[in-house]
């Protein structure tokens, strides 16, 4: 008998692992556009087009209007005005923890920090977090942009102070800051 049970027990659990599959495969058929990767925020994941005789040049796919556009894979920030030209382009020194590709909001600012390395900064502009990791731009008072301990979770994306104070007038609480590859 307990042969005949382990056999019912086997066929159940198949049965209900073949309807799980196949109800997954319906939902996911069935998905709107809006909300599929093609269509939602994910479709920004993949490396936008980019200008090989100008490496500095706005990527194609980076979203319209007035914004920051920080590529995660060229370390490098646009800023964007309203009519959508380019007011200024410069590098950046990455974190340590990225956030995902997708289109954001600055959400704080704070004139004057010290870093979570420890590094006293200027121009603090927030716009998401990872975690308990928050993700912004800064730029550190003595003016350096050392990459950042490997070891440490850190969000800081360092720019220039130069770059920090076109930064800081640029991007006010609100303002979108769009993530590329």
């Amino acid at each position: 008998m307990s042969s005949t049970s382990a056999g019912l027990v086997t066929g159940l659990t198949a049965a209900a692992l073949a309807t799980v599959g196949y109800l997954g495969y319906q939902a996911s058929a069935n998905i709107p556009a809006e909300l599929s990767a093609a269509g939602g925020r994910s479709a920004a994941a993949s490396k936008a087009p980019r200008d090989r005789s100008n490496p500095t040049a706005l990527p194609g796919n980076s979203g319209t209007g007035e914004r920051v556009v920080y590529s995660l894979d060229d370390d490098r920030v646009w800023l964007v005005g309203p009519d959508n030209r380019v007011m200024r382009t410069f590098r950046v020194t990455p974190s340590t923890v990225d956030p995902a590709p997708a289109t954001y909001y600055v959400t704080s600012r704070s004139g004057a920090v010290t870093g979570s390395d420890g590094i006293p900064v200027e121009h603090v502009v927030r716009f998401t977090s990872v975690g308990h990791v928050p993700i912004g731009f800064s730029a550190a008072k003595n003016g350096l942009t050392p990459p950042p301990d490997p070891k440490a979770r850190t969000g800081g994306i360092r720019q220039s102070r130069a770059d920090g104070n076109e930064m800081w007038k640029f991007a006010t609480i609100g303002q979108k800051v769009v993530v590329i590859r």
